[in-house]
């Protein structure tokens, strides 16, 4: 058969854009820290003890902070890709595979701090504190098992305000 007299029919369902070429999770963690270095987010999407997740935060801190602003927000880190981007004193910071898409990555973090900004009504560190819970709904609604699962801003504000109706 011809490519011309194929079936021009659109397909039933479209492929899930995806970030990586690999089938394990995309994003193995995502933290959030202040310049001083407190975590006020960390979600790990990959098995790490406690001890080890502690020492991966303090070092991606120091990776990121100690950086001049005018390289690069993408680092390599031990065997994966570290992709930050800062928000007044907060670094949101995502761990990814070497061979994943920088900037698509980027846009996802200014996309997941666009959603906290539109949900908590401009956003800031205490927000990330004492509505953590809320933060974490947020995340998981973005970002399921190391894979993205949302991109639609309006369709996360409106699942967190069904979420909110129901309290």
């Amino acid at each position: 058969m011809s490519f011309l007299t194929s079936d021009l029919s659109p397909p039933k369902s479209f492929p899930r854009l995806r970030l990586c070429n690999l089938g394990a999770a995309a994003v193995n963690s995502i933290v959030s820290s202040r310049w001083q270095g407190k975590t006020r987010l960390a979600k790990y999407y990959i098995p790490l003890e406690e001890s080890e997740k502690h020492k991966v935060e303090y070092e991606v801190h120091r990776l990121v902070v100690n950086r001049d602003p005018k390289f690069t927000n993408f680092v390599e880190f031990r065997t994966h890709k570290v992709i930050y981007r800062r928000y007044a004193g907060l670094f949101f910071s995502l761990c990814v595979d070497i061979t994943d898409n920088e900037l698509a990555y980027l846009e996802c973090i200014h996309l997941f701090v666009e959603i906290l900004d539109h949900f908590f009504s401009n956003v800031c560190e205490l927000d990330l504190v004492f509505n953590f819970h809320k933060v974490y709904l947020i995340l998981d609604e973005f970002i399921l098992a190391g894979e993205l699962q949302e991109t639609s801003k309006k369709a996360i504000i409106e699942r967190m305000g069904e979420l909110e109706k129901q309290e």
